[in-house]
């Protein structure tokens, strides 16, 4: 089909914090799309300029400007601004693309851009199939791999994310032995415990623990701090001083505030999500941890530590180099052939849109969070290889010996005080 004489448009935006292979999608999207006579647009800065009318924060994409498909980070950089938030901002969006000539538009983000798309499409979609309006597609992207997609289908950059991750998570094990030492890592991922879990299990870390294990329960800082003591004494009652603990974020947010009230106020994006990287999550568990070691006697040394900032902007690895370009590739042309308000997956090896009304929750009015799935058998391998106390630890005579020798409790005083942590056990059935 030959080409109208006014050259159709195509934007891409990129939405919230990075993720390693933002720049794939960016760059296969602008190839396709170029071979199919569209120009082009990258919005610079995520919805912060459009939402209030400024067209001025646009930049053209060709195929000669993609040489960076492989570099992290986004060439038209991002940010967190949420036109949802106000009726009028959207309304802005909607009015700026159009002065801009886009009829297509691209998103790349996780959840909450994928409700900013859904929204959008609303507004400014074409009415009643007339082809008319913007048409807007999402590309799914997040570390923390909580988009509710099927369960075999990760998100780019988790992968990237999860590697450079366990590849930190691994030289802290080599220090923690090497120093006798414990280390408290914090992992991003917000709500769900994907990445945290990823990292610890790839990294063969001591124990992970993360807010899926209890189903939905708040858990007292006292708790959290007791799975952590018990580990510590198991190791020790096995021969080891040291180890490595990954914790995901997540946990901050069923703690209640009072436990966390050391760790300050922290603030909520433009999305409304609590800034969990600004709880002191490690530190606060950690000082919980040390006073309860303390209490019997040991003083082993503990270290918090967070990771995540460190992920978003790795070189992308080549599973989410190849992934990246797929998703690019199929955004353009499902949104150049018609395709609107739908989220693009690849699925069994086949591009397959899902349209993003159906990723909605009901009762919250926002996009579904995918959380892990502890009762599967990834996380009961995982489970299997952790140290940390079980109940089968207290029902053998022989390991609660152990145990309370290196608690410095009798047997049954060890179960007392710890014996409360084998009861949010997360696998089902035990």
């Amino acid at each position: 089909m030959a080409p109208s004489s006014v050259q159709r448009k195509l934007a891409i935006v990129a939405c919230g914090g990075p993720a390693p292979g933002i720049n794939g999608v960016i760059g296969a999207a602008t190839i396709q799309a170029s071979l199919a006579g569209v120009e082009v647009v990258g919005i610079q800065g995520g919805f912060q300029w459009l939402m209030v009318g400024d067209t001025s924060h646009v930049v053209p994409l060709t195929v000669a400007d993609t040489s960076w498909m492989q570099r992290g980070g986004s060439c038209i950089g991002m940010s967190r601004a949420n036109p949802t938030r106000n009726p009028e901002h959207l309304q802005n969006v909607a009015d700026a693309l159009a002065r801009l000539g886009v009829e297509m538009l691209v998103t790349i983000g996780g959840d909450d851009t994928a409700y900013t798309a859904h929204k959008l499409a609303g507004v400014a979609g074409p009415a009643g199939g007339s082809g008319a309006g913007l048409r807007v597609v999402h590309v799914p992207k997040t570390i923390d791999n909580d988009l509710d997609l099927p369960p075999e289908v990760t998100t780019f950059g988790y992968q990237t994310a999860r590697g450079v991750g366990a590849e930190l998570v691994r030289n802290l094990m080599v220090d923690a032995e090497t120093t006798a030492r414990w280390y408290f890592v914090v992992a991003m991922g917000r709500k769900a415990g994907h990445l945290a879990l990823g990292i610890g299990k790839a990294a063969g870390a001591t124990l992970t623990v993360i807010p899926e294990e209890f189903h939905g329960r708040r858990i007292g800082l006292t708790t959290l701090a007791d799975i952590l003591a018990g580990a510590v004494i198991k190791r020790l009652a096995h021969g080891r001083s040291d180890g490595v603990a990954v914790l995901a974020e997540g946990l901050a947010e069923i703690v209640p505030a009072e436990d966390l009230a050391s760790a300050g106020s922290a603030e909520r994006d433009a999305h409304g999500n609590l800034r969990l990287d600004e709880v002191a999550l490690g530190d606060v568990v950690k000082g919980r941890v040390r006073e309860r070691l303390r209490g019997l006697g040991l003083t082993p040394t503990l270290v918090a530590k967070n990771i995540g900032y460190e992920l978003r902007c790795a070189d992308p690895i080549a599973f989410d180099l190849e992934y990246t370009r797929d998703l690019g590739d199929c955004a353009a042309r499902y949104v150049i052939g018609g395709g609107t308000n739908a989220l693009i997956s690849i699925q069994r090896g086949r591009f397959e849109p899902i349209a993003l009304a159906s990723m909605m929750d009901a009762g919250t009015g926002r996009m579904r969070v995918r959380m892990v799935d502890v009762d599967g058998d990834p996380y009961r391998a995982a489970r299997a290889g952790m140290v940390r106390l079980e109940r089968s630890d207290l029902d053998d005579g022989g390991e609660l010996a152990r145990l309370a020798v290196s608690a410095r409790l009798s047997p049954a005083r060890l179960r007392e005080e710890l014996g409360h942590v084998v009861e949010v056990e997360a696998i089902a059935g035990t």
